[in-house]
């Protein structure tokens, strides 16, 4: 299957989870400009979510956006995933790339911690992600990220992803700091309208 290539900047869409019409709100969520797409779905239905990944996997190569798979090298191998989101608790970056290919697209949530970023750019992490900045519907209780961590992380010369309560109103500050990417979870996917939702955050990138 033909990788997209990485994108420079824009709105990062990530799923959230179950949802009978996924595959229509990702479409809409791309023709509103989400410049990547991650499947993320923390459910045990393998058949379901392997269902899911193929059709997304479709639909992100007819549209040229890299599908990232959150935590699962294995199916993002099975499925042809442009890449794979790993945390603190999933496989390491080398193990991934074994996996994947050295051409895949690996990210990182690097949380709050400038340190962790230092440590898995030597191991050559493709993006990283930093929040949450502001309180989020989909994890409550994460830790909290600051712009002057965006501006630190910056000189590291990766692409750099805020997620985190972040919506179209208190989003420019961060890109200011050096956000590559805004990601949105609830504020794509819980809207009424999902494709106007993703247009919002993708104006952001075009002032």
């Amino acid at each position: 299957m033909h990788i997209p290539i990485f994108p420079a900047h824009g709105l990062y869409a990530i799923t959230d989870g179950p949802r009978a019409d996924l595959i229509a709100a990702c479409a809409a969520a791309i023709e509103g400009g989400a410049r990547l797409l991650q499947y993320r779905d923390k459910t045990d239905d393998h058949a379901r979510r392997r269902d899911e990944a193929v059709q997304l996997a479709t639909l992100c190569v007819k549209h040229g956006v890299p599908l990232i798979i959150n935590d699962d090298v294995e199916l993002a191998a099975e499925i042809g995933a442009a890449g794979v989101h790993l945390g603190k608790d999933d496989a390491d970056i080398a193990a991934a790339r074994r996996r994947l290919g050295d051409g895949a697209i690996v990210g990182v949530s690097c949380y709050d911690s400038l340190e962790r970023a230092g440590d898995l750019a030597a191991a050559d992490a493709d993006y990283f992600a930093f929040g949450a900045f502001f309180p989020s519907p989909t994890k409550p209780n994460a830790r909290r990220a600051t712009p002057d961590l965006m501006r630190s992380a910056k000189r590291m010369g990766k692409p750099l992803v805020a997620i985190g309560g972040i919506t179209p109103d208190n989003a420019q500050p961060l890109i200011e700091a050096g956000a590559d990417f805004i990601a949105a979870i609830s504020g794509v996917f819980a809207a009424m309208d999902v494709e106007s939702a993703a247009r919002r955050y993708a104006a952001l990138f075009h002032k």
